[in-house]
């Protein structure tokens, strides 16, 4: 046995602890075919930057999961690794490279993806040092990145079947773009923001001189582009203008005036200017009247050659300029200022410009149908909580085609090869044959393409034999923040049942959003984020822990709070003291706790053997339902109350006594029950745990590998739980009525106990110890009929009615000058505060929350002195 520091310090307990759980082999699967796999992939975090504390609650849930899936003798998998997340981590290295006066161009893309590597190594090592501090049980022996060879294959794969079952197509279409990363996005890499801006009323001149039209447009920008002036069919104001033309302002270019469902006759003026090369609607515009595609910006968001004069100006430096001259020429009606939801990119921040690009995309309906299909299904994904299937389904059903391509360097190179002769495009798995003919797409997928082949690509697919794919594949649990559902979840729902024919995990377990102690998200902007780090070198990691999966029920953000933290701390001490004073109370010679002997049992011992034996069901049936908040708090009430304030105390009677039998007995079941705690408490206290249940005689060279509490039919006593109960429930009310004389815990008092059934005489006659020891009565009286004293304190318990006689308790002409002296005191307060609200001047002008809180002023002071009066009286009349 090792000796314990007689405080708490989380430092030196998990200083090097994890390097020994990893010299030992321990965070890797046992390797028994007989026992039941059961995986984790661990979500895999971006090497764009360190790990924040949502990543620390997702990482804390998982490792729960795992360490008590093993302790319960499950073939266990925890695997781990790393996103290259390309448009993230290219956008960090380029804004590095631009502060030491470098460019990615001026590098070329090899040398730029050197640096990208660097970065990822950096990051790597620092993500690596984070998991180490909050200590996952990874088998870093399988450790995966989404760039690495095999998922490299898994991806080429995957794009090569899609487009060769025709769900992969290359086309024109409006898309999200980003000028200053100069890439495509998805739907939703955008966020919307509410955005100063305005409404630029422009003439539109008829082509025969015969007056103009009024358009209205937030983006004056992308005229140039116009090819049409929509109006709705059936519109009464306009139906003499179709088949006009119109001359484009500053242009001189002729564009008709055409009829489109698409416009709405009640919005602006019923007229819309029509730009398919920069607009989603008016591209769909374009397709049903055949209107040409113009498109007036470059990549990097400046105006091109088809803005004439305003070609090279930035979108918004030629809005500006564009707008003086239709001032300038007469065409400008009036400026219009409004606040409009504009998409921003998620990663670079700036607007974002919808625009005609050639793009790869994949075909969604097909895919979201067979996840809407297999949710129908035994073998669908389970939510947790329920409600969020909803919010997969609801995607599944407003799907849009998912661009992938991306014009980025970093990331997987789209295998896709043009020929630099016929312009023929090859598609395959390995580069053509006689590459010199050949141009590969220069574009990289969307980061999301290959992380949603995460959970089987990690375990050897596509190589279906791979002995870990056929093993743990499908996995258990995925678990993330709601948040991710449509990102991320969707999309490794549909990849894995078109590519394996089966779900890719069993349950999705979903937490909330982490805010700050006010409630808000946390973000940079803000300046209010938490590093976890932080927050393990002070309060350690099992505190922690413990505030993550204790925090709030599944699927609700909670927020950070220090004093939660602090508290966590406290119950680790908590249970520091407490293995500590088993521990020093054990023989020299103890052994490995054993299962005590139930035939042995007093009262106290069948207590608190019923207590762990409903702790140790709830738990494994909560951890089970992911409730790891309500196991939480069965784990705390046990400890704290049931253990720690009462058993620990109860024993000290036979520690401290003379009976070497029951002694040893005591130090038998206090072994017991601790190392059951402490196997209780592993999967989310690993270090604390681990470093207790080393100091203690054990067998095993890692409480890890211990087995998980399950329950005995032998320790279930319903009766001694009521009974003991019914002890506790009297100790508390005589030590209540203690507190409220003054009455010293080590001073002898009479105590009269009146029983509702006599029945249960025998609990303070068999327990005779403890009440002398708890309750230090000079007399106690137990009948089911007492004549109580005119002076006492009286509390009702159930079952019971207790008495404390006062005379022998206070001296009852001092206590009776002491009421006498607060009841003028009272009487004075009672005075002072009739007369305040007596004056009429106070009660019309003071702030009514003023009068109020006088009032209940008054109320207060009244009731108090109605009970010292009460008091005075009781105190005469039992002289």
């Amino acid at each position: 046995m090792t000796d314990l520091a007689p405080k708490y310090n989380p430092n030196e307990v998990e200083k090097g602890r994890y390097q020994t759980w990893l010299d030992e082999n321990l965070f890797k699967p046992s390797g028994d075919k007989k026992a039941h796999p059961y995986a984790i992939v661990i979500p895999p975090p971006n090497v764009t930057g360190k790990l924040h504390l949502g990543h620390a609650w997702d990482t804390a849930i998982q490792d729960t999961l795992i360490r008590f899936k093993r302790m319960q003798g499950y073939d266990t998998l925890y695997l781990p690794g790393m996103d290259h997340a390309g448009i993230a981590t290219q956008a960090k290295v380029e804004a590095r490279l631009r502060e030491e006066g470098k460019d990615r161009h001026e590098l070329g893309r090899d040398k730029f993806l050197e640096q990208v590597w660097d970065w990822k190594d950096e990051y790597a090592n620092i993500i690596k040092g984070q998991w180490a501090k909050m200590g996952l049980s990874l088998d870093y022996s399988r450790e995966r990145f989404t760039l690495d060879d095999g998922l490299s294959k898994a991806v080429k794969k995957v794009f090569v079947q899609l487009y060769n079952e025709g769900l992969i197509y290359r086309g024109e279409y409006i898309i999200n773009w980003d000028p200053k990363l100069e890439t495509a996005l998805s739907d939703i890499e955008v966020v919307h923001k509410d955005d100063k801006g305005a409404f630029y009323h422009i003439k539109y001149p008829f082509a025969d001189g015969s007056g103009f039209v009024e358009i209205a447009t937030t983006r004056p920008e992308t005229m140039f582009g116009d090819t049409a002036v929509a109006v709705a069919p059936g519109d009464e104001r306009y139906k003499d203008l179709v088949g006009k033309e119109l001359i484009l302002p500053l242009v001189g270019r002729h564009i008709p005036i055409i009829e489109d469902q698409h416009v709405d006759p009640e919005f602006g003026t019923g007229l819309v200017k029509i730009t398919p090369a920069h607009d989603p609607n008016d591209f769909a515009v374009g397709n049903r009247h055949n209107l040409e595609r113009i498109n007036v910006m470059n990549d990097d968001g400046t105006m091109n050659e088809e803005a004439g004069k305003y070609a090279g100006m930035d979108r918004f430096e030629a809005r500006d300029a564009l707008v003086k001259d239709l001032e300038k020429e007469g065409y400008l009606i009036k400026i219009e200022p409004i606040v409009h939801s504009v998409g921003h990119s998620e990663r670079s921040g700036v607007q974002v410009e919808p625009r005609l690009s050639k793009q790869w995309f994949v075909k969604m309906k097909p895919l979201a149908d067979k996840v809407l299909e297999n949710q129908e299904t035994a073998d669908k994904v389970n939510f947790v909580p329920e409600r969020f299937e909803g919010t997969l389904k609801q995607w599944m059903e407003n799907v849009h085609d998912w661009v992938i391509s991306r014009q980025l360097w970093w990331g997987h190179r789209i295998p896709a090869w043009y020929n630099k002769k016929t312009g023929e495009t090859y598609v395959g798995v390995d580069a053509p044959k006689d590459i010199e003919n050949w141009k590969q797409d220069p574009d990289v997928l969307d980061t999301w393409f290959s992380s949603a082949l995460w959970p089987f690509s990690t375990l050897g697919w596509p190589d279906e034999d791979a002995e870990d794919f056929k093993r743990y594949f499908p996995t258990n649990a995925l678990v993330t923040g709601y948040d991710i559902i449509f990102f991320w979840v969707s999309r490794m729902i549909f990849q894995s049942l078109h590519f394996t024919g089966k779900r890719p995990f069993n349950d999705v377990v979903l937490h909330g959003l982490m805010r700050d102690e006010q409630g808000r998200k946390m973000s940079k902007s803000l300046g209010n984020g938490v590093d976890p780090m932080d927050v393990v070198d002070k309060y350690g990691a099992d505190a922690l822990r413990w505030f993550l999966l204790n925090g709030t029920a599944p699927g609700q953000d909670t927020r950070y709070d220090p004093k939660k933290l602090s508290a966590a701390w406290n119950f680790i001490n908590k249970i520091w003291n407490a293995s500590r004073f088993v521990i020093m109370n054990l023989p020299e010679d103890a052994k490995p706790a054993h299962m005590p002997d139930t035939a042995n049992f007093d009262l106290a011992d069948s207590w608190i053997f019923d207590r762990l034996n409903h702790v140790v069901t709830e738990v494994n049936r909560l951890f089970d339902e992911y409730k790891f908040g309500e196991a939480g708090r069965e784990l705390y009430n046990f400890i704290w109350n049931d253990f720690c304030d009462w058993y620990i105390e109860i024993s000290k009677v036979a520690l401290n006594g003379d009976d070497e039998a029951l002694k040893s007995r005591k130090q038998d079941n206090l072994i017991w029950i601790l190392d059951q705690i402490l196997r209780l408490l592993h999967p989310i206290m690993p270090f604390v745990t681990e470093k207790l249940w080393l100091s203690m005689p054990h067998d095993g060279k890692s409480i890890m590998t211990a087995s998980y509490p399950v329950a005995h039919k032998e320790f279930e006593n319903k009766q001694a739980d009521d009974e003991m109960a019914f002890l506790i429930e009297m100790i508390k009310a005589v030590r209540n009525i203690r507190m409220e004389v003054n009455a010293p815990m080590s001073s002898e008092i009479d105590i009269m106990v009146q029983l509702d059934d006599a029945a249960n005489e025998h609990i303070l006659r068999d327990n005779a110890e403890y009440v002398e020891s708890f309750l230090h009565p000079k007399n106690l009286e137990v009948a089911t009929e007492i004549s109580a004293p005119k002076l006492a304190k009286t509390a009702v318990i159930p079952g019971a009615q207790i008495f404390v006689p006062l005379t022998e308790l206070v001296n009852v002409d001092d206590e009776l000058a002491k009421m006498e002296k607060e009841e003028e005191r009272l009487v004075s307060e009672v005075e002072r505060a009739q007369k305040k609200l007596a004056n009429k001047g106070f009660v019309d002008h003071a702030p009514e929350a003023v009068v109020n809180k006088e009032k209940e002023k008054m109320a207060d002071y009244e009731s108090q002195l109605a009970g010292v009066r009460e008091r005075i009286q009781e105190l005469k009349e039992s002289k």
